[in-house]
């Protein structure tokens, strides 16, 4: 079963000239950069110092698997590309608010130990 698995997989990256081990390796390689690139960024922003860098790298990180299938695939369906985008604006969107979230916590918190 595990075999018959394997062929599907490779027949579909062949198909769409992507391999798809690597497309899962940057995907999940990808990972503790991204998180990096948020704790920077949170960082950054209860000092109060610009967040372009930390944003554009997390982004960056965020996409680099979709990078490598816009680059490398060919003869991608239209559905994949409308259901990776749905997928992207709803990752943005959740970033968003849990990173604000996390920069008003760390500021209240900042406050409150200033404040004793």
């Amino acid at each position: 079963m595990l075999e018959a698995l394997n062929t599907w997989i490779l027949s579909l990256g062949a198909q769409y000239n992507v391999n798809p081990y690597i497309f899962g390796a940057i995907y999940v390689g990808a990972i503790p950069f991204f998180l990096a690139s948020i704790a920077w960024l949170v960082k950054r922003a209860r000092a109060g110092r610009s967040t372009v860098a930390p944003t554009m790298l997390a982004g960056f990180f965020f996409v680099s698997a979709y990078i490598y299938l816009a680059i490398f695939g060919q003869d991608i369906p239209v559905w994949v590309w409308i259901f990776l985008a749905a997928l992207i604006a709803y990752g943005a969107w959740s970033t968003i608010r849990d990173t604000r979230r996390k920069i008003a916590a760390a500021k209240a918190e900042e406050a409150g130990d200033s404040a004793t």
